[in-house]
């Protein structure tokens, strides 16, 4: 069994997918699939530095092993947000795509999973398509004109016409049934790895940061992007400091240069310059240290059709303060994982209040929820129950009845 991933891009400034894309091919991989990748070299400002038009073995992780194949094609510019156009693209899918059992396309609203969609078509080759959130009520309020137009026109045929839609939450499967879509739903998480434990991580983020060792660190790690709302946990910590709370948040992701400068400056003008560090794009055993160094973790966003980072900071027993739009939250309520608050100043600024003078809650909590994701959120496991969902596609070649 051929299992082709297409997405628009690996680049880190696409946030989550690209490594949902890598792990996943990567544990399919592990467990004896043909499984690979083909994407487009783009990323910001400038495109990947990869060889294109090839396969190519592809190192996305600290550790050697960690490479999955892909192949990488020229994008053209300029890009379109997660459009990003492909002649190159379309060309290799035409060429490529009858090689393949089963295509999992990623993303909607873009040119790659599209175009390869409606190629697949052509040529009788059966496709899932991941919707990575973007059925949202918030998401499709979003370009609410274009995303209409676009469904309208190419979108809706394209889900229809899968041979299942992957969905990682139950809220998330409902939300394609609201959007009209009649295609068989599987639904499955997404995973995480728990990275090698690091002693020294808390002390180490503490230097390397000059934080003192009794000031409790708070952690943003996401793109940087006002769907994630840093700046409510901005203007949330600069009431915190008015009530004289001792706390230190990193602020751990990129996004666009204008946006980032913005949320510096919104840093400086509330007060808080001394209180925040923005540690950029971080990766391996940085992003590591972070996830294991610091003492709670917050994502006040308005919308995740999963939360990749909330799971990642539960795999590494760090207390999570989240909002009741990332779809996971009722997962973590129901663990006693973390905290669920609206997304408010009042209600968010109570909850890191608590937890930022509670150690020993902070404790219980983050060991709650290292449990919980190492039994819910394994790529090894999710893989295992995918493949068989890829067999009865494969074998049919037609809409197989999946909802699960």
């Amino acid at each position: 069994m051929k299992i082709l991933h297409v997405i628009p891009g690996l680049s880190p400034a696409l946030g989550g997918p690209p490594q949902v894309a890598l792990n996943l091919v990567k544990s399919l991989r592990d467990l004896g699939v043909d499984a690979e990748i083909a994407t487009t070299n783009f990323d910001h400002p400038h495109p990947l530095d990869v060889p294109l038009n090839q396969r190519v073995d592809y190192t996305f992780g600290s550790d050697s092993s960690d490479s999955v194949p892909v192949w990488f094609l020229p994008f053209n510019p300029p890009a379109l947000k997660e459009f990003i156009f492909s002649k190159a693209l379309t060309d290799w899918c035409w060429k490529h795509i009858p090689n393949y059992n089963v295509l999992d396309n990623h993303y909607l609203f873009s040119y790659a999973p599209t175009c390869a969609a409606a190629i697949a078509r052509w040529h009788r080759t059966p496709y899932t398509v991941r919707v990575m959130g973007q059925l949202t009520p918030w998401a499709l309020a979003q370009s609410r004109l274009k995303k209409q137009l676009y469904s309208t026109l190419i979108e809706r045929h394209n889900l229809n016409a899968a041979a299942a839609i992957h969905c990682t939450t139950h809220q998330e499967a409902a939300e394609v049934r609201h959007f009209g879509i009649k295609a068989p739903t599987v639904t499955l998480p997404l995973g995480v790895h728990a990275p090698a434990p690091n002693p020294e991580a808390r002390s180490q983020l503490r230097a390397q940061y000059q934080i003192s060792t009794d000031t409790p660190v708070i952690l943003f790690l996401s793109r940087l992007h006002y769907k994630k709302r840093p700046e409510l946990l901005l203007q949330t910590l600069h009431q915190l400091k008015q009530q004289n709370y001792q706390f230190h948040l990193l602020i751990a992701g990129t996004g666009e240069p204008d946006y980032v400068q913005q949320l510096k400056q919104s840093t400086a003008s509330l007060g808080l310059t001394d209180n925040v560090s923005f540690t950029g794009l971080v990766l391996g055993a940085e992003k590591d240290r972070l996830l294991q160094g610091s003492d709670l973790f917050v994502l006040p966003s308005y919308s995740e059709n999963f939360g990749i980072a909330v799971a990642e900071a539960l795999i590494c027993g760090l207390p999570v303060v989240i909002t009741p739009g990332i779809q996971i939250a009722s997962d973590v309520a129901t663990a006693e994982a973390g905290l669920v608050v609206e997304g408010a100043e009042k209600p968010l600024g109570e909850a890191i209040a608590q937890l930022i003078t509670s150690p020993k809650l902070r404790q219980e909590l983050g060991e709650r929820g290292r449990d919980f994701a190492k039994s819910q959120y394994s790529w090894c496991t999710i893989a295992q129950n995918l493949i068989p969902a890829y067999e009865t596609i494969a074998k049919q070649k037609r809409r197989p009845c999946l909802d699960i």
